[in-house]
């Protein structure tokens, strides 16, 4: 088996690895960007209901209801906190999955070039002998005809 042909097999596995990578890096992109949406949701939210709030304290309200209000907008403080927490979370299994493809598609670039090469040597020795053959054919032949007129 050729030296172009054994490699082949080693490039084809880093191209699948380096496609999984790839996958991994684009579900782990997508949950970033879900959980990111969903901190901006939660922010939007608190933000209106703080502005709501406003408004229902300038009409005026009781304190039941005042504290009611601002319990549940402690609630969201809380929940905005954590889905910050998720989001630092993402952003670091994004950042590895991105390295790790990186480091995929470079081991994958540098076997290909390696397979490249393999090949480009097995045909500078392919031509070779086929010119050596040649050379010895152009040879004998020479020879016969030597023979033939002498």
């Amino acid at each position: 088996m050729k030296r172009s042909q054994r490699l082949k097999t080693i490039i084809d596995l880093h191209a699948r690895q380096e496609k999984e990578a790839l996958q991994i890096l684009g579900r782990s992109q997508q949950q970033l960007q879900e959980q990111q949406a969903q901190l901006e949701h939660l922010k939007t939210y608190h933000q209106e209901y703080l502005t709501k709030l406003a408004e229902r304290q300038q009409i005026g309200m009781n304190v039941s209801q005042l504290l009611e209000f601002r319990a549940f907008a402690d609630k969201l403080d809380k929940a905005i906190d954590g889905q910050r927490q998720a989001v630092v979370v993402k952003e670091r299994e994004y950042q590895r999955s991105r390295i790790k493809w990186e480091d995929c598609h470079q081991r994958s670039k540098s076997m290909e070039r390696l397979g490249q090469m393999a090949v480009a040597e097995e045909l500078k020795l392919e031509n070779k002998l086929e010119q050596n053959e040649q050379d010895a054919r152009a040879a004998r032949s020479a020879r016969k005809s030597g023979i033939e007129n002498a």
